[in-house]
């Protein structure tokens, strides 16, 4: 069976990789379909405040995925896996969610917060590896 640090880090990547869908919702709601000239020019065409916050959300968790995703695999080869990691790798997901969530909805400084404790998570799943 799979660890629950390796779980969580698919469920972080599959919620990373679907993020993107409100965006282009926004994308389509507001502009319609693309044409062929918006393949040849990718300017961003312009979008409510919402889809900007949520084209930040995407790129937000792709930034922090990476850092996350190479603790954790690290931490799975050097059989240094524990209840800790675990639980911070559970912690950095839901985290992530709350954080897209709150994003999304544009409520200042809790973002931040959210935002800090799972960079928190981050440091933890570190610390568990060179302790």
């Amino acid at each position: 069976s799979m660890s629950t640090d390796l779980k969580y880090l698919a469920f972080t990547a599959m919620l990373t990789a679907s993020l993107w869908i409100p965006y282009i919702a926004c994308q389509v709601m507001t502009n319609g379909n693309l044409a062929p000239q918006n393949y040849v020019d990718p300017a961003p065409r312009p979008v409510p405040l919402w889809g900007k916050r949520a084209d930040r959300v995407y790129l937000n968790a792709v930034e922090s995925f990476a850092p996350f995703a190479a603790l954790v695999i690290v931490v799975h080869l050097a059989g240094k896996a524990n209840p800790t990691t675990a639980f911070l790798a559970m912690a950095f997901f839901w985290l992530r969610v709350a954080h897209a969530v709150v994003y999304l909805l544009g409520i200042p400084f809790l973002r931040t917060l959210i935002f800090t404790l799972g960079y928190v998570a981050v440091i933890g799943i570190f610390w568990e590896l060179i302790k």
